[in-house]
Order: C-alpha cells, then structure tokens, then sequence
C-alpha cells in the first residue's frame, strides 16, 4: 500500500514537472511509476484502437493519427472510449484550430442523439477568434454553459493545452495548464439551479449517469489530442 501510494505521487509530480532544458520530451507513453499508480493510456500515439464512433462499432474515417496526435481532419461525428468511466482522473493535451470549437465529454450515455445531451463537457475553444470565447461560461475549460473559467487559461489555438478533469462521486474538477478552473458538486443546489438556467433543462439525463463514456467532440474544426491517460479512482 506504501509503494503503491508513494508510487502515485511520483507519477502526479511527474506529470506536472516541466522536462528538463533540452530535454526531448516524449508523448502517448507511461513510465514505470506511472503505471504501477495505475495510470492507464488511452491512445497509444499509432492507432485508434480504444475508440469508436459515438453509437457505433467503428472508427469514423475523419479522425485520423496525424504526427502522434489523434486529430479531427474531416467530418466525422464524435468519438467514445470503448470502456465506461465512473470515478477517475483524466489528463490529456488538446491543440484547437484558429477559430475552432471541440469538447470532451464524460460518463456519457448513449440513449440520446449527442453526447453532450448526457454527459457533462469540458470547453476545448480558440478564446480569441471563436464567438463562445466572448463569454467565461462557455470559454476554454468551462464546463460548457454551465459552470465558467477565466478565459486567460487557455494557450493560443495552434499552440498545446495540458488539460485535467477528475471525476470522483458527484465532485468535479477542471484544470486547464495547471490552474483548476472549475469545480462544482453534480446534483447540487448550485448546479441544479444552474442546468434549470441553461439550454440542457430540456435534456431530463443531463449529468446524471452515475459512470459513462469519455467522449472527445467533432464541432465541424480540426482538433487534436495526444497524451490521452486515465487513473481509475478508488
């Protein structure tokens, strides 16, 4: 229990301790600490082998692996994990077009049409040139439409951002390059107030599933992902 947990925090320091200077950092890999902490990869750097197309058994041919980044290049529709989520932590690195939109979305079902009508979303957003980024609520890093984040966490479009969601009972939490942007509690006051605000009071399985899908979001731009991980929390 000792190493396992010692094992852990290397890995977390790891993970947020910037590569030493001149150093050729590598992308889609774990090292020893991390996986003996548990951390599990979800895109490999080569292949699309743990996705598929939301509601379908296949790959959509619009997301390819473009220089070890699964990337949005054509239309295609969005993309779930083959395994269901309940409780975990989830890092990846996202880089948006000039202008463009994409999300990802978590404990996602797929009783309905999209995934964003169940499971809650984090914002993946150019602040600058895209209309959303007007607004903290549906900026970089919010949980879209619902919950704000400061629209200065976001890097460039063009440019990586270091993104974190952990997921653990009902509590939440966003980071966007290593700042926690959002956090709020699922069935709250506060965020049934919020929802009955927004677009999803009409959606009665908004944020409801106890686990679900990892869902990455096609909204028309092209987008990437790499460093795609996850740790299954206790």
């Amino acid at each position: 229990m000792l190493r396992a947990s010692l094992a852990a925090v290397v890995a977390a320091i790891a993970l947020i301790l910037p590569a030493p200077a001149g150093a050729q950092q590598l992308h889609n890999v774990l090292g020893p600490a991390e996986r003996d902490a548990g951390w599990v990869l979800l895109f490999n750097g080569h292949t699309s082998a743990g996705w598929r197309g939301y509601r379908r058994d296949s790959m959509p041919a619009g997301w390819q692996v473009v220089d070890g980044a699964l990337t949005r290049v054509a239309e295609a529709g969005d993309i779930v994990t083959r395994d269901r989520y309940k409780d975990f932590d989830l890092r990846l690195d996202w880089k948006i077009a000039k202008g463009g939109n994409g999300g990802v979305m978590y404990r996602v079902s797929e009783d309905r049409e999209y995934p964003w009508e169940t499971g809650p979303e984090m914002q993946v957003l150019d602040n600058a040139r895209h209309p959303d980024g007007k607004s903290e609520l549906t900026a970089a890093g919010s949980c879209f439409a619902v919950y704000p984040a400061p629209r200065s966490a976001a890097h460039a479009a063009g440019e990586w951002n270091h993104a974190r969601i952990v997921v653990r009972g009902s509590h939440v939490e966003h980071w966007l390059n290593g700042h926690m942007v959002v956090s709020y509690e699922l069935g709250s006051p506060d965020w049934e107030r919020r929802v009955k605000a927004s677009k999803f009071a009409a959606m009665p399985g908004y944020g409801r599933n106890a686990d679900g899908y990892i869902s990455l979001q096609d909204h028309g731009d092209e987008v990437a992902f790499r460093d795609i991980r996850i740790r299954v929390l206790p």
